[in-house]
């Protein structure tokens, strides 16, 4: 690859390792920072002449400038993979704990190791994997929420991935804020869940249940409360908060003392698997209206069945 190929996939950025790999001597890239043809970003690292520092030379500069065992991670990586708009002045890279790479100015060198999984490459920088990256991003803007949110209903990343990154995220810096806005946005998937298994219910001719019906001063997601059948879907929400775990288990087990009959259904049952999750919820109604006279449903075939 020539010189030239380089600066161009490189937003006009170029290491001394690049340059004589390429076949320029050592002199010649001296003569090139003497005359003004090149300009030192960075120990090492430089911008051609005729290229804009702009923010994806600058992230690049600092990639380079750490080394190929480095990750840009934070607010950079948001900006890399498009989550955001604009670069931050200071360009957080992530090196392993055995580098001594020390911070400067424009570039903030973080020591930690991360997993493979937490790793991608585009445009030929290696960056913090997505699921990770949007968190991080999240827990740096105002907007944090707005981030999470689109990630989500762009399908650039599952909710499950962004929950085992956070796993694996704890303790480190931005930890609390990424907690507090990944209940938020299990919350609002949650919800949408919930309406969706409400549409599975109604398009199988479903009725007589009631959203967020009180027991014991908790609300059940979805209660049929003349037969004492109580349906609950654990979605992402009681994941990455204990608390919620706890009541959640704590009300279920009171439900089943007072005689109700709990059905606990996941987001990937209700998400990939509806006509089933309904058929279950007809099958239980029907065993605890048996003999009771009430009929709420239909008895048109289920889709699927």
């Amino acid at each position: 690859m020539s010189i030239d190929d380089v600066l161009r996939d490189q937003d006009g950025v170029i290491n001394r390792r690049q340059a004589l790999a390429c076949g320029m001597s050592a002199s010649t890239v001296r003569r090139r920072l003497a005359s003004g043809a090149w300009t030192e970003l960075l120990p090492g690292v430089f911008l051609a002449g005729g290229h804009v520092l702009g923010d994806r030379a600058r992230v690049r500069a600092a990639w380079l400038w750490c080394g190929p065992w480095s990750v840009v991670t934070g607010l950079a990586a948001g900006f890399w993979l498009g989550l955001v708009g604009r670069a931050p002045e200071t360009v957080e890279v992530t090196v392993p704990r055995t580098v001594t790479r020390r911070s400067r100015s424009g570039v903030r060198v973080r020591r930690r190791d991360l997993a493979p999984v937490d790793r991608a490459r585009l445009d030929g920088v290696v960056v913090g994997a997505v699921a990770a990256t949007v968190l991080e991003t999240a827990a740096a803007v105002p907007d944090g929420a707005a981030v999470l949110d689109r990630a989500l209903q762009q399908r650039r990343v599952r909710f499950s991935d962004l929950y085992q990154a956070y796993c694996r995220m704890l303790g480190c810096p931005g930890t609390a804020r990424a907690g507090t806005l990944l209940v938020g946005a299990a919350d609002r998937a949650d919800s949408a869940l919930e309406r969706r298994l409400v549409t599975a219910l109604r398009r199988a001719g479903v009725t007589g249940f009631v959203l967020g019906h009180r027991f014991d001063g908790r609300p059940i997601d979805l209660a049929f409360p003349e037969v004492r059948l109580a349906v609950e879907v654990d979605g992402w929400a009681w994941h990455v908060d204990p608390a919620r775990f706890t009541a959640d288990r704590a009300k279920g087990n009171a439900l089943i003392a007072a005689g109700w009959l709990l059905l606990r259904f996941t987001w990937a049952e209700i998400t990939d698997r509806p006509d089933r999750v309904v058929g279950q919820i007809v099958a239980a109604l029907q065993d605890r209206r048996a003999g009771s006279g009430t009929h709420h449903i239909r008895r048109d075939p289920l889709p699927g069945r």
